[in-house]
């Protein structure tokens, strides 16, 4: 089986302002210094980090049949990204979001579900998913037709051919949380929440009794990404916490998916979980430094000398 990974989930292009320190009134204008167009969704964001890294990967999800759709499929193939499982939909546009960095980096989002509220079970290539390694499935909770028992069921389809399989969420506007994501979580090997999202799933507020909560419910390993406290991971054989490597925040959008994309990697070279964990760190600190959710990542022997420097 090849070292590929398989990204199933939300595309989304990017409209980036920043520095933006308040919201206009009412039918007021505010300026900002930059506005930039970035590719943007967990599963876009993760395989071309993944790329960037040197990892080979292939691509699911939906695009629209309009511009911004064009500017992802371009953007994919520009990272030797393999995109012929993006389904192109001419009834519906691409999603969208506009992207509200505030001065120290943090972000606030309005957001369009477009194509990937329409994209299901039915869209999904399984010889791209049977030819891979690893299935890591970017951006549940925000697709309503492929969250819950349609993706445990391709969860499932993928173990079955001994592929690993694993998981990252993003914030469930829908309110729903727990009762959407439970069918995936017994056939994940690694479950790899934002601690933000971990704490409204599980109800809980502290990193350990999260971590022992998600064990409880079937993956084998559950990791938490907590932004400038690092990384938490723990599985029935190992627990570790790693702090996160120091970097100035320009942007914070992806980081989450650039550390997903780092871990991943270090999967793909069949590295230990504490050594992939700080790949995931270094990523995330790579991911930060620059506008956008993957400009800032480099080569992947870049990334190894950032991590070796703060070993």
């Amino acid at each position: 089986m090849s070292k590929r990974v398989a990204c199933l989930g939300i595309a989304v292009a990017d409209l980036v302002a920043r520095p933006v320190a308040s919201i206009p009134a009412r039918g007021k204008l505010s300026l900002v210094d930059r506005m930039t167009l970035h590719t943007g969704g967990c599963a876009v964001n993760t395989a071309i980090a993944l790329a960037r890294l040197g990892a080979q990967v292939s691509i699911l999800g939906a695009i629209g049949d309009d511009v911004l759709g064009r500017f992802v499929t371009d953007e994919l193939q520009k990272h030797d990204v393999d995109a012929h499982g993006m389904k192109h939909r001419k009834d519906c546009s691409t999603s969208a979001s506009m992207v509200l960095v505030h001065p120290d980096g943090e972000r606030s989002f309005l957001h369009h579900l477009g194509a990937n509220a329409l994209f299901g079970p039915e869209d999904v290539d399984f010889e791209i998913i049977f030819n891979c390694r690893h299935l890591h499935v970017a951006g549940a909770l925000v697709m309503p037709r492929m969250d819950g028992e349609a993706t445990a069921r391709i969860l499932e389809q993928a173990r079955g051919r001994g592929i690993t399989t694993s998981l990252d969420t993003a914030w469930d506007a829908s309110g729903r949380w727990l009762r959407t994501l439970q069918p995936c979580l017994p056939h994940l090997d690694y479950f790899m929440p934002s601690i933000e999202e971990a704490q409204e799933l599980s109800g809980l507020a502290e990193p350990e009794a999260i971590l022992d909560f998600f064990l409880e419910r079937g993956p084998r390993t559950v990791i938490l990404k907590m932004g400038q406290s690092g990384s938490m991971a723990r599985n029935c054989a190992e627990a570790h916490s790693v702090c996160a490597i120091p970097s100035q925040t320009v942007d914070a959008t992806g980081a989450g998916d650039c550390f997903a994309a780092g871990f991943l990697r270090g999967l793909m070279e069949e590295w230990d979980l504490l050594k992939c964990l700080r790949l995931g760190n270094t990523a995330g600190a790579l991911c930060v430094r620059a506008a956008g959710a993957t400009t800032g990542i480099g080569t992947f022997e870049e990334a190894l000398a950032l991590m070796e420097y703060f070993k």
